[in-house]
């Protein structure tokens, strides 16, 4: 998918709730101070105690999200009676857990456990408040059209009918329609400028963001066009086919739609791990940062005029060429070409057979410095990319970045591009060189596939044994 804004109206929800959480916590401690006619006896000092309270609020985030709150079901599709009461148990349950903490650890965060109650209310209502306020401004900008996702809908069914008026009449649903590929029986006449012949024609002049089916014809194809052009795909189901065994589905006004995730890597999960690469990764960055000065050094005394670091181009999420970062590790003679190039140039045509046959690898490859041999067998030479990915262009878990030239050797190439690309990976840790290239490829799809935190931070912790013994590094 080229936009996501949905990922972005999830990340100003959860900020506002942690701001709403904050001024709770602030209306407490005042109407306490200030209007409860009570005396109390201790120092009001309301700022010192608002930040004392900072690093409460990732628990009150969790108790939201455990309460289903930031499902796109609850709230992109206005359930505003089941979002109120969750978010008032919600209150209370955050609260109790908050309480919990300052009982166990004998913190004394409330001076009088009447603070806690008031901030309860306050809380809730501050939540309501927040979230109809960012309700209010995503219903705005979608509205003016700048927001909604294009929708091409394929399929010979009354569903075509009902999504196109729907989605035509409510851009609020997020979806603006942009191409309808059925009989013209089934699109509605005022809609029927928008009617394509094929959904090839439809893809290539339409430039959606999103695919519903709605029969069940070549739903294979169908569905590969959508991996293939990174584009979100929603099938709707017959009502023969609503079973429970199908999971939650979506509501797209009237019609029930399944979205059909390529990975688990998507909306709300999307914000857990770019938070987790920008927190790891800057601690790794300042831990490593002394490592880095003193490699660059080596380089330079090795060979000052060469470029310490090398740069060179990879695909990562989308087909999106990145600029990334490592310890250069080849001659400068060699860096930059490719393997058949090099040893061509070095007067070793034979090599380039025996490199291609040993999985991209020959030992005491003749293209590497002595320091480069080192680099390469502590995995040191890869430490630049953690400026990658703090910037963003990579995660520090994903598949390996792929060279542009590779993608003719992948038949999966657009499931491997659907996510960034990773520092580490589970190829990586599983052997890295020690395993076949069909490995390496089947390892990184199933990453992406059954993709989790808890996979990401599993993998982190065999990355650090996999370098600390060298395993499957050359």
């Amino acid at each position: 998918m080229k936009r996501d804004f949905g990922l972005i109206f999830h990340f100003f929800l959860i900020f506002s709730d942690a701001c709403a959480i904050l001024l709770s916590f602030l209306v407490a401690y005042l109407v306490r101070t200030h209007l409860d006619q009570r005396p109390f006896y201790f120092e009001s000092a309301p700022l010192e105690f608002v930040a004392s309270t900072l690093f409460l609020i990732p628990i009150f985030l969790i108790v939201l999200a455990a309460f289903g709150l930031y499902k796109k079901s609850i709230f992109f599709y206005n359930k505003r009676l089941p979002e109120i009461g969750r978010l008032f148990l919600a209150s209370i349950v955050g609260m109790m857990a908050i309480i919990s903490y300052d009982f166990f650890f004998d913190t004394d965060l409330f001076p009088v456990r009447v603070m806690a109650f008031y901030a309860v209310l306050s809380c809730f209502l501050f939540l309501c408040l927040f979230r109809g306020i960012v309700r209010s401004m995503r219903s705005y900008i979608l509205k003016t059209r700048r927001a909604t996702l294009r929708a091409v809908i394929i399929g010979n069914s009354k569903n075509t009918e009902f999504l196109a008026d729907y989605i035509s009449a409510f851009p609020e649903s997020g979806f603006s329609l942009a191409g309808v590929v059925a009989s013209s029986k089934y699109i509605p006449k005022d809609l029927r400028r928008k009617q394509y012949s094929s959904l090839k024609d439809a893809l290539k002049r339409s430039y959606p963001d999103v695919i519903f089916q709605t029969d069940d014809r070549h739903t294979d194809y169908v569905y590969r066009q959508a991996i293939n052009r990174h584009l979100l795909y929603y099938f709707v189901p017959s009502s023969a086919m609503l079973t429970s065994q199908m999971g939650e589905l979506e509501l797209v006004g009237d019609t029930p739609a399944i979205l059909v995730n390529v990975t688990p890597l998507a909306g709300s999960a999307k914000i857990a791990k770019r938070l987790c690469d920008i927190v790891i990764g800057s601690l790794a960055l300042l831990l490593t940062a002394i490592p880095m000065l003193i490699i660059w050094c080596l380089q330079k005394l090795s060979d000052p005029s060469a470029p310490a670091i090398y740069v060179d181009t990879r695909l990562s999420r989308y087909n999106r060429r990145v600029k990334i970062y490592k310890f250069r590790s080849m001659k400068p003679e060699y860096s930059g070409i490719t393997p058949e190039e090099a040893f061509t140039k070095m007067g070793k045509p034979q090599l380039i057979k025996k490199y291609r046959e040993g999985g991209d690898m020959i030992p005491n490859d003749p293209r590497i410095t002595k320091l480069g041999h080192f680099l390469r067998a502590t995995s040191l030479d890869e430490l630049p990319q953690l400026f990658n990915v703090i910037k963003g262009d990579i995660s520090l878990v994903g598949p390996r970045a792929l060279v542009p030239g590779e993608l003719r050797h992948y038949g999966d190439r657009s499931l491997l591009l659907s996510v960034k690309s990773g520092l580490t990976g589970l190829a990586q840790v599983s052997g890295r060189r020690d395993i076949s290239f069909e490995e390496r490829r089947a390892l990184d799809l199933y990453y992406i596939q059954n993709w989790s935190l808890g996979l990401d931070f599993r993998i982190m912790f065999r990355t650090l044994g996999a370098v600390l013994f060298r395993k499957g590094a050359k």
